[in-house]
């Protein structure tokens, strides 16, 4: 009996000092990672063939002589070779400075995080929205096979995924604002009642795609011995479909959660410039039009940010969701 439990021990430090070392190669996978994106996307801005300087003296519509456009651009750094301009950047960001607004001329950072809040929000609002409509949605289908409410619910999955966003968005307008009045046409503010519209235009369009794989899955776990056996047991289909069938589904559920909050986190660009919504991905678009390159590299290494520590996070989730994955892939 001692021995039994001390093998325990010992397995479960072993479990523990195995996680331990695969967060940290991960980790360092990913400090590597974010490195070699943020050197590309430096070295892409600056070959794009575009000087924010330009760029800059024409929005104004006052000519300039050379040498004032020489002097802006020593005062920017952009005189400074490749490498050069690199390594200050880089310098100045492991140092908490993202660099100063080529347009506005103030700090990028305090100006990036203060687009956040909205982000959140409408992340937040869109993921409600998108697991309240597509999981019970998909989960009806699936029992519902080859029923007139599967063919309805499919139906409506098609024509959701197939429409635009910006056409989504205008239906919504007409209806719930211009028709019914109920919620506001643009975003006043980063509020509850503004964040309905863009958050259920996104959502329409990721739960039509979602509900088609929560369905997918669900068949294919109630087609599984466990759950004819469990019948033939005399157990309760509701039973083993929200005790089993779904306890199994939790990791492509996650999977298709985790691809959702990393592309909401970036901002959806055509929803917020429709809506106003003033996030993230309205802060980047106006930032590539105008070339302003440090608020541009900041978005870059948000976007970079997001999706590798969610990936990171996901990873772990499924250890915890299904204990026959091991960490670094395939099953036990």
């Amino acid at each position: 009996m001692r021995g039994m439990f001390s093998r325990r021990g010992d397995g479960r430090r072993r479990g523990a000092a195995g996680m331990k070392g695969y967060v940290l190669r991960r980790l360092a996978q990913l400090v590597l990672i974010l490195f070699v994106i943020t050197f590309l996307s430096f070295g892409m801005m600056r070959l794009a063939g575009s000087d924010a300087v330009l760029q800059k003296m024409e929005r104004t519509g006052i000519a300039a002589s050379q040498q004032v456009i020489d002097a802006a651009r020593a005062e920017l750094g952009l005189d400074k070779p490749f490498l050069a301009q690199y390594v200050s950047w880089l310098g100045g960001l492991l140092h908490g400075d993202m660099g100063v607004s080529y347009v506005t001329g103030r700090q990028v950072f305090p100006t990036f995080t203060a687009k956040l809040p909205a982000t959140l929000l409408l992340t937040a609002v869109s993921i409600l929205l998108t697991v309240v409509i597509s999981i019970p949605l998909g989960i009806l289908a699936a029992v519902r096979q080859n029923r007139l409410t599967d063919r309805l619910i499919r139906a409506a999955s098609f024509f959701g995924s197939s429409m635009p966003g910006f056409f989504v968005a205008f239906l919504l307008m007409y209806l719930f604002s211009v028709r019914l009045g109920w919620l506001p046409v643009l975003s006043r503010s980063a509020s509850l009642q503004s964040v309905l519209l863009p958050a259920l235009t996104l959502a329409i369009a990721m739960s039509s795609r979602y509900l088609r794989q929560v369905r997918a899955t669900v068949l294919d776990e109630l087609s599984r011995d466990y759950v004819t056996g469990a019948a033939a047991r005399g157990v309760k289909f509701s039973v083993t479909l929200w005790k089993s069938v779904l306890r199994a589904c939790l990791v492509t559920v996650l999977t298709l959660l985790t691809l959702s909050i990393g592309s909401l986190l970036g901002g959806t660009a055509i929803v917020e410039s429709i809506f106003l919504w003033d996030g993230v991905g309205r802060l980047a678009v106006d930032a590539i039009s105008m070339r302003d390159y440090p608020m541009i590299q900041a978005y870059v290494m948000w976007m970079a940010v997001i999706y590798v520590c969610i990936n990171l996070i996901t990873d772990l989730s499924y250890r915890f969701l299904d204990p026959r994955i091991r960490l670094g892939g395939g099953r036990e």
